[in-house]
């Protein structure tokens, strides 16, 4: 069936998601409902305190975003130094800010105590179990849980890079991920090729200020070749909604000319590219590539500064 949730695609009027896969698992509110209760837990860094912080309550199995919105005293943060590790008193104060005692309270300890070893083995950006149940018995059990690994770590994790299941990922971000390309997509018109993600989120600032929208987040890289650029031509174009393309490189690493042809090349070789294209390329033989393009004899729009390219975007878009 087509599954509708507030969470996939297009949300509740949108196309949905096909299911593929279906989970059965054990009834852990079963025999006595009555008798159960749940939390909210999650593990995951704060780059503020640079520390680790455990956030958790008393209001479980609901959205917490609301919960902390409108009753923030029920919200509960520990933070934890990395160098000496969770504590045995701040398992005790968990446990007795969520109002426990006896059976359940060792056994949250022991819960919480294990899930940041978990966090801090797997390499995991987030741990976030929702319900957190203290079931009939006083047991204490992951319900529901999303657990995010750190993409730079899998290396280190080969058997959850087995679990990778590619039916739950968009198509197009997997196909970019198998010609090295990091990309992201979103919801505008305007797509964009750059070099470097300081530069790609610089990029799309300045598409949003001329008013445009970026359609998605695409980083070459710092080694972008001609079919490396041809390839990030292909996906980009794979969204219907794009209506122009912004290039932006930055010639440190990669040699614009390089960058230039490629363009060239893709354009010749793909021969159905029907959006306007504006380019900027700067830096390391910047002058051979805008030569490169004035004097291909294609509909390419170069460009020297990045609001002039962002002025050009605007300009075909209108």
């Amino acid at each position: 069936m087509m599954l509708k949730t507030p969470q996939t695609p297009g949300g509740m009027e949108g196309p949905g998601k096909l299911v593929k896969k279906v989970l059965l698992a054990e009834d852990s509110y079963a025999p006595d409902f009555e008798a159960c209760k749940e939390y909210y837990f999650s593990i995951l860094t704060d780059r503020g305190s640079q520390t680790n912080v455990i956030i958790y309550s008393t209001q479980g199995g609901m959205d917490i975003e609301k919960v902390a919105e409108e009753t923030p005293e029920l919200v509960h943060k520990e933070f934890i130094d990395p160098a000496l590790g969770i504590q045995e008193f701040q398992l005790r104060k968990i446990a007795f800010n969520l109002d426990l005692s006896g059976l359940a309270f060792k056994e949250m300890c022991i819960f919480v105590k294990k899930a940041y070893q978990a966090y801090l083995e797997t390499d995991a950006s987030l741990i976030e179990i929702n319900p957190c149940l203290k079931n009939n018995q006083n047991k204490i059990i992951a319900v529901d849980c999303k657990f995010s690994i750190d993409d730079n770590a899998l290396y280190k994790h080969l058997d959850i890079e087995e679990m990778r299941d590619e039916n739950e990922e968009d198509p197009t971000e997997v196909e970019a991920r198998n010609f090295n390309l990091n990309y992201v997509k979103l919801d505008g018109n305007v797509g964009c090729m750059v070099n470097g993600a300081g530069l790609a989120m610089a990029t799309m600032d300045i598409i949003k200020m001329a008013g445009g929208s970026p359609a998605n987040f695409l980083d070459v890289g710092g080694t972008a070749d001609a079919a490396r650029v041809e390839q990030a031509f292909r996906i980009i174009l794979k969204d219907p909604s794009v209506k122009a393309i912004l290039v932006n490189i930055f010639g440190g690493i990669v040699r614009c000319d390089r960058v230039a042809q490629g363009i060239v090349d893709a354009y010749k070789n793909m021969g159905n590219i029907h959006v306007p294209i504006i380019v900027r390329l700067q830096g390391t033989n910047a002058e051979q590539a805008k030569e490169i393009i004035d004097s291909s004899g294609l509909e390419v729009h170069s460009a020297i500064a990045l609001q002039e390219a962002a002025d050009l975007v605007t300009k075909v878009l209108s």
